[in-house]
């Protein structure tokens, strides 16, 4: 008989590592798929996630997903947001329908991911599996969970022999021992921390979207990215800045097509500072006053800031105090 593969939804988690290990220590091919939503990572943060699918024992692919994403899930889930802005029920599910598509692509059979029933208090309910198992379009029933397969009904995987649901686990709830247990057995001592989390759950992060979308409802993708770095403000007259906070930032920022904003220049070693290109002569001042004070310069002088094909001469304030409350916290 053919062996068996199948896709595995992959964050890079312990969770996720246990769950191809248990699929892959049954001689079936495992193929872990991050689904890249816009804040999964940079270059290095995939390769360590390639590692440690090889750890647990599948090859490794990142699937850029971020404009759709954007356009399907984000500001329109059908069955709302959790605490912050994140669509968790719609998010799931578009990641599942995303990776059941690839099936035939990959020559795959079924999906595996590392939930835990009652481990996330919005998308890992019972009831909130159902409308995940809906919005996937998982028709055929071909979405397994390793580690909590026994607590659920058999799946296609299962019931078919594909998979010994006897090998599988029946994990309910957050505590982590058997996790930690597992981990250790299968000799795992690169994994990502249990308290990590969805950026989107995260009140500043969420903050910083309800605040874009308030002033701009297009939000592109670059648009989104920029939300990841630096220090975020909005000035009296409604004009974004950004301030990045060290030289990663920078690099950060300046690798995006913020096609909204200016940058503020200073023939000065500093921070990277962005303002929007529709900034009033009030807000221009003040953000590049703002800017400067973020910069290497004397204070009590006057330094010259280009935004676009403005000159400006000002000086900086006294302390950067005088940001503070302009800050989207």
């Amino acid at each position: 008989m053919k062996r068996k593969k199948c896709l595995a939804l992959f964050s890079g988690g312990l969770d996720s590592m246990l769950a191809i290990r248990l699929i892959s220590d049954q001689n079936i091919a495992v193929h872990a798929l991050n689904i890249d939503i816009g804040f999964g990572g940079d270059k290095d943060k995939f390769e360590l996630m390639k590692r440690r699918a090889a750890m647990a024992g599948a090859s490794f692919e990142v699937i850029n997903m971020r404009s759709k994403y954007l356009q399907d899930v984000l500001f329109s889930p059908k069955f709302g947001y959790g605490k912050q802005f994140n669509p968790c029920i719609d998010c799931h599910g578009f990641m599942f329908r995303t990776v059941i598509s690839m099936l035939e692509h990959y020559g795959a059979d079924f999906v595996i991911s590392g939930e835990v029933v009652g481990q996330r208090p919005m998308s890992q309910r019972n009831d909130a599996m159902v409308h995940v198992k809906n919005l996937a379009l998982d028709s055929d029933d071909i979405v397994l969970r390793p580690l909590c397969a026994k607590l659920l009904k058999p799946t296609k995987p299962e019931r078919e022999g594909w998979v010994d649901r006897e090998k599988l686990l029946g994990l309910n709830g957050r505590g982590r021992s058997p996790q930690l247990a597992l981990a250790k057995e299968f000799g795992f001592e690169d994994y990502e921390s249990p308290a990590g989390g969805c950026l989107y759950t995260m009140e500043s992060f969420s903050n910083r979207i309800r605040d874009f979308i308030k002033f701009d409802k297009e939000m592109s993708e670059d648009d989104l990215q920029s939300l990841r770095y630096g220090r975020h403000l909005r000035l009296p007259n409604g004009a974004k800045m950004i301030i990045g906070r060290d030289e990663s930032d920078n690099l950060a920022l300046e690798a995006l097509n913020l096609d909204k904003m200016n940058s503020i220049n200073f023939d000065l070693i500093g921070a990277h500072s962005f303002i929007s290109k529709y900034a009033n002569d009030d807000d221009l001042t003040l953000g590049a006053r703002l800017a400067l004070t973020y910069t290497k310069c004397e204070k009590g002088v006057k330094h010259t800031a280009t935004i676009g094909q403005k000159e400006l001469e000002i000086e900086p304030f006294e302390s950067k105090n005088a940001a503070a409350e302009f800050f989207i916290k």
